[in-house]
């Protein structure tokens, strides 16, 4: 339309310029706006909100301070040996850390025993099979040129303990 409109202006501008009839030249622009035909899409009716009724409502909800307390509990409302343990040992240095945060960078081998070479905060640390790194009570299986493999120990959807495999894969800089 507008495109029509500025040429019809500009064609408005030759004409007259050139002394042309001006009413033969208004007859053709009323005549042009009839032809145009304006070239719009219906709007699409909106979907009737049909609203559902809460059935969840007769269940357990899920930030009542009942819920709170079961899941804090040590033994996560059973009876867990393995995690009383954890919650009883003193935290290493690498606990403090996400697995997210921590990078495998290498291995080495002291004495025929493997050692994972971990970046965390710009600093390496050394760290064998049996130690512990991450916020999931990550205890360390196994550690080959690779990867490095953790067991964890995390809770569930129903807030239940359960063991967990997790590696650490080695990382090379690109160069």
């Amino acid at each position: 339309m507008k495109r029509l409109g500025l040429s019809l202006l500009g064609a408005t501008f030759v004409v007259v310029g050139c002394g042309a009839n001006i009413d033969e030249l208004t007859q053709w622009m009323e005549q042009q706006k009839r032809a145009a035909k304006p070239n719009v899409e219906p709007i699409v009716a909106p979907k009737k909100f049909a609203p559902q009724p809460y059935s969840a409502i007769t269940g357990v909800e899920p930030f009542s301070a009942q819920k709170i307390a079961a899941g804090t509990r040590v033994d996560g409302g059973q009876s867990n040996p393995m995690l009383v343990a954890q919650m009883r040992r003193r935290k290493e240095p690498l606990e403090a850390y996400p697995l997210d945060a921590m990078k495998m960078v290498g291995m080495v081998s002291r004495q025929g025993r493997p050692y994972a070479l971990v970046e965390v905060d710009k600093l390496l640390h050394y760290v064998k099979a049996g130690e512990y790194m991450g916020q999931n009570y990550g205890q360390i299986t196994k550690i080959d040129e690779t990867e490095l493999s953790l067991r964890e120990l995390v809770q569930d959807a129903a807030g239940e303990w359960i063991e967990r495999t997790t590696t650490l894969q080695l990382q090379e800089k690109a160069r």
